[in-house]
């Protein structure tokens, strides 16, 4: 299965691994390249002697083409600028729209993929000039908008002109990537899957708890204001989404109660201790769609081997009738 994504991101399959803010996916994402995909790392609330450490990991883990993920909340300026100088082949982002640092990273010979909730942020990402555009729908775990992926995605499409498009959120098997082309996308994020793959450096109750839970429990997290970082940029907007857990449910129903002064550095010092998913364990919906822990690699490979099969049925079933 190969789309023009492919061709722009020197990828064979159109798969791009989601990244994980502060969380260690060397492994993962080295495992998503090798199978053909665009592997990620995340960079969130890392020091930049820890992101240096994890980028040379990756570099002898791979030679394939790989992203490096910012976001507004917040921007380290100092790692975006060695992101630059480390020249993945791709930068992607979400939580907002920089125009300036589109400029930066196209000046540096960098590709730029940008995440988009709505069709808004998609007229400012081709205004922008970036070179793939990210649809991602409200069931996406992480932090995202509230459009589902079914509504948005088509709606990108619209209007992205020439750019491809890649749909995110909810995606979990082949029939996710085989709905996507369908809906004119040229390929698919997988993230929640991916958080329960073998290689991923999360606690095994978390990875226990996505293969055990249904859609419904994961919750969108309004409150999250009050002990994430602040955006580094007006107009930088993102809600998270949750498995539930003692924190999350009590911070939603009672935010008067959360401290951010005491809570904000009590979960980025868990987040970078491992402890994580103690507080937030971010997952999406299609959480209720994995029921096993597989290694990266093989997740890949069945989710394109699966959307070839589903669009081959799709095509037998309601391809033109037969001449009589």
């Amino acid at each position: 299965m190969r789309t023009p994504l492919c061709d722009v991101l020197g990828i064979e399959v159109p798969v791009i691994g989601a990244p994980f803010g502060p969380f260690d996916q060397v492994e993962v994402a080295a495992a998503v390249c090798e199978a053909g995909g665009l592997g990620s790392l995340g960079t969130a609330v890392r020091p930049l002697p820890d992101l240096r450490r994890q980028w040379a990991r990756m570099r002898e883990s791979t030679d394939r083409p790989f992203a490096i993920n910012h976001t507004l909340r917040p921007l380290n300026e100092e790692a975006f600028e060695a992101t630059l100088a480390e020249r993945p082949a791709a930068v992607s982002f979400h939580l907002g729209v920089p125009g300036d640092l589109v400029r930066r990273a196209h000046d540096a010979g960098v590709l730029w993929i940008q995440q988009v909730m709505d069709v808004d942020q998609a007229g400012q990402a081709v205004r922008a000039g970036v070179d793939v555009i990210v649809a991602q729908g409200g069931e996406a775990g992480g932090q995202g908008g509230e459009v589902s992926t079914m509504v948005l995605v088509p709606q990108v499409v619209d209007v992205a002109g020439d750019i491809p498009v890649v749909a995110a959120g909810g995606i979990a098997d082949g029939r996710g990537l085989a709905a996507a082309l369908a809906l004119g996308a040229q390929g698919v994020v997988i993230g929640t899957r991916l958080l329960a793959s073998v290689e991923m450096r999360i606690a095994g109750e978390w990875k226990e708890r996505i293969v055990a839970a249904d859609a419904r429990d994961t919750i969108k997290l309004a409150h999250s204001d009050r002990y994430l970082p602040p955006f580094s940029r007006p107009g930088a907007y993102g809600v998270p989404r949750s498995l539930r857990t003692p924190f999350a449910e009590e911070a939603e129903e009672h935010p008067e109660r959360v401290d951010p002064a005491e809570a904000g550095p009590r979960l980025l010092e868990a987040m970078r201790g491992g402890r994580g998913h103690e507080f937030l364990p971010f997952t999406g919906q299609s959480a209720a769609l994995v029921h096993d822990v597989l290694p990266a690699a093989e997740i890949v490979r069945r989710t394109v081997a699966d959307a070839e099969a589903v669009l081959r049925r799709a095509a037998g079933a309601y391809g033109p009738a037969a001449p009589r």
